[in-house]
């Protein structure tokens, strides 16, 4: 399948954005952002699904793998406790200043942690373990995530990964790093007897890991 393949029926996903109430003029700041950028974000359909998982997860730590300038991250934020952290990350300071800009205008600051670097190093480095794990990287490096996730998330926490379907190329075979990465991925990820795993078709594919 080509990469302009369609996973979800535009129409549905249309007819899904004209159920859901406005949540702050933010996000569709930020969404405007990403159509001028290199940043791709989840948009609003899965970013309200991530916020459903954290109202039922009610994780009180939260570590982002990707961030961007915080789309996902501010979704996650909406159900988080006052006291409870997400901590993003990202190779670019422009994308941390916008980013507490961001969380600030929607009165959510005092729950971000904004870390310049590669996630993958950062995450190595921490001396605790989440509640949550959210993996956007480089796709190519999809498959070191899995074991470092286990090691990092506490029981029963949630490792949550977007784009496992790869705008259906994961059909078409290895056809660049990055589709190879992704299926790696999930082939590890089914394999591990450390996570119960499910995709959902949504957008681009998310897939939820629980670690058991």
């Amino acid at each position: 399948m080509d990469e302009g393949a369609v996973i979800t029926n535009p129409e549905i996903e249309n007819y899904i954005r004209s159920l859901y109430p406005r949540v702050h003029e933010v996000f569709y700041e930020m969404e405007k952002r990403a159509e001028g950028s290199d940043v791709k974000i989840v948009g609003p359909i899965v970013g309200r699904f991530l916020s459903q998982i954290c109202l039922l997860q009610k994780p009180q730590s939260i570590f982002e793998m990707g961030s961007g300038f915080g789309y996902s991250a501010l979704w996650f934020s909406l159900f988080l406790g006052s006291e409870d952290m997400i901590t993003c990350t990202d190779w670019l300071e422009e994308n941390g200043e916008a980013a507490r800009d961001y969380f600030k205008r929607a009165g959510q600051i005092r729950k971000l942690r904004f870390v310049c670097g590669d996630a993958l190093d950062i995450l190595a480095n921490s001396d605790r373990k989440f509640d949550m794990i959210f993996n956007d990287i480089d796709k190519e490096n999809y498959p070191r995530v899995i074991e470092l996730a286990r090691e990092k998330l506490n029981s029963g926490g949630m490792l949550i990964t977007d784009n496992v379907l790869w705008g259906g190329r994961v059909l078409g075979g290895a056809d660049s790093e990055s589709t190879e990465g992704i299926l790696e991925f999930n082939r590890l990820l089914f394999l591990d007897p450390g996570f119960f795993s499910t995709v959902v078709p949504l957008r681009d594919g998310v897939a939820l890991s629980v670690r058991i």
